[in-house]
């Protein structure tokens, strides 16, 4: 069996036997595998220190097409110093980690990989994590099947839009407006222009704390309405965030 080389984050790791570990990789060649790890458990395995949640590298596996592969080695890529630690942060990583793994269940496209590396490695280089997370979070959307209406009114198409609305899925015009919350001007360019931009290429985030707290209920509210996607770090982050305020 050929050993190949794949760029990969574990996303979740667990035990197997008594010294061995199941990990859970999103990879940049095959999307998310699930790949054994034999004796990682054990403490002279060369495996152990690579094989922990969060590990960014370059993995050497047996690889199977749709069956678990095995892990021969690893060459970490970026330790993620920052983030592990620093509670928020890898909490932060750690909602990331879960929420992509629910996502390539539904839809195993190797583009995520891209998408949560550069998610990853922003907030490792300490940009803000609720705006990076939330651009990841909007973007996901489409890959679930439910991306909101971000370009005009979701009930009648007008561009010159009011506020924003889970229940009608997305902007909502002066004309089509009911009871909604109406938010501030900015929120509706800012929220936009997050679900488009090109995370790689973020040099500075500035927005306000006003914005950021609008923006972050509108995905929260959109997730719970239209993915079914209960995750549990997402609570535990929430606590966390909670903690700092």
């Amino acid at each position: 069996m050929e050993v190949v080389k794949v760029t990969g984050i574990i996303v979740n790791e667990s035990n197997y036997s008594e010294t061995s570990k199941l990990l859970k990789i999103i990879t940049k060649e095959y999307g998310l595998i699930s790949v054994m790890a034999k004796g990682a458990k054990t403490l002279k395995s060369k495996l152990r220190s690579v094989t922990t949640k969060l590990t960014y590298a370059e993995f050497q596996i047996y690889y199977k097409e749709n069956k678990i592969s095995t892990l021969v080695c690893a060459d970490i890529i970026d330790p993620l110093i920052n983030i592990k630690s620093d509670l928020l942060k890898i909490s932060y990583a750690s909602f990331i980690l879960e929420l992509t793994e629910q996502v390539m269940k539904q839809c195993n496209e190797k583009a995520i990989f891209d998408l949560l590396a550069n998610t990853i490695l922003k907030i490792e280089n300490n940009y803000d994590p609720l705006v990076i997370t939330n651009i990841l979070e909007l973007k996901y959307l489409s890959y679930l099947g439910v991306k909101p209406e971000l370009d005009s009114c979701s009930v009648c198409g007008n561009t010159n839009v009011l506020t924003i609305s889970t229940n009608k899925g997305g902007f909502v015009c002066k004309n089509c407006h009911t009871n909604e919350k109406i938010v501030n001007p900015k929120t509706i360019k800012i929220l936009r222009m997050l679900y488009y931009v090109d995370i790689s290429k973020i040099t500075k985030v500035d927005i306000s704390d006003n914005i950021k707290e609008e923006i972050d209920n509108f995905i929260n509210e959109y997730y719970d309405r239209y993915t079914g996607l209960y995750l549990k770090s997402k609570k535990f982050l929430k606590s966390i965030k909670n903690s700092y305020i």
